[in-house]
Formats: structure tokens, sequence, C-alpha cells
């Protein structure tokens, strides 16, 4: 009754940034109209969405554009400019809580949002540093956050094994 495609890519670029594209595109394969807004045929897009962040080699967002080639809905463009209150920010831990903050509900556009919320794992994919160990001795971000990456799996000991069964250092409590 309904198709989302989603697709998403990861470009270097010559100046040491990284332009993250994400693309939303929905369709029904049955023709359908909503009552003062229009009518759509058997795979028309209704939303066809893309938005692209530019970052820095610290995962900051340098640049944000957004396009909307297709919506159903005559208020949904203006939804494109507070995208740019995610200008400064970072692609990292807390990236949802950050993308709400700045546009949630009406602030902003679900479809949007759900493309930005993927693609902080589209930028850590596109850059092969993202794999390697901090320099400071601490474990790569991704492990201990999914099955394959568990500390104690067989997957952290072949690749990392200085990581494997590692544990975060106890935290020191005050004395009095």
């Amino acid at each position: 009754m309904h198709t989302r495609r989603t697709t998403f890519r990861g470009f270097a670029r010559d100046d040491g940034c990284w332009d993250i594209e994400g693309e939303l595109i929905d369709t029904k394969p049955h023709a359908f109209g909503i009552e003062g807004e229009g009518r759509w045929e058997p795979e028309q897009a209704i939303h066809h969405m893309h938005v692209r962040l530019t970052l820095d080699e610290a995962m900051v967002i340098r640049d944000v554009a957004v396009a909307m080639d297709s919506f159903p809905h005559a208020p949904c463009p203006q939804a494109q400019a507070p995208m740019q209150r995610l200008i400064g920010e970072s692609l990292g831990r807390g990236w949802r809580q950050t993308v709400m903050r700045h546009l949630a509900g009406v602030q902003g556009c679900t479809h949007l949002r759900e493309l930005l919320f993927a693609m902080a794992t589209a930028a850590f994919q596109s850059r092969s540093s993202s794999f390697a160990p901090p320099q400071d001795g601490s474990p790569p971000m991704h492990l201990g956050q999914c099955l394959a990456w568990d500390f104690d799996g067989p997957v952290v000991e072949r690749v990392y094994p200085m990581f494997f069964r590692w544990q975060p250092a106890a935290r020191k409590t005050p004395t009095a």
C-alpha cells in the first residue's frame, strides 16, 4: 500500500570536509487524492526530499542544503529554513536529541527529521577514520553499541584485540 525509499551517500571533498546526502521518496501503487491539495497517480512521488550536510573532520556541521521536489501540502517547504539551525552542531552522541531540540514538532518536518536521524550513521560509515581507535587510547565509539561489536564478543576479539573484554574505568566517588 505504500513504499518509502531512503538513500544515503557520503562524499569526501577536496577541502577536507565531507558531504553526506540523504534522499527520501514516498510512493503508493494506486492513485489517490487529498482534498484541497491534489491528486497523485500510481508510483508518483508524494514526498521526494533531499538533505545534504557538509561536515568537517570533527563531524561539526558547516552547511545544510535542503530540497523538496515533491510534497503533499502547500506549507511543507516552510520547514526547509529551520534546518539551518543545525549549522555548528555535531553529529555524534546525542544527535537525535540535537535534531529534536532544533526541529521538533511544528518547528520542522517529520520526513526531514527521519532523514537527519539516519544521516549520522551514514556519516560514520563514510569516514574510514571513524573505525580507528582515538588517539587517547579509548575504544572506537561503535564498540559496545550492538551485538556484533560487544566488547566480550568474537568480532572485537579479532578486529580490536586490545579492547577485548574492555571495561570503562570505575568512577571515583568523592571522599568527604
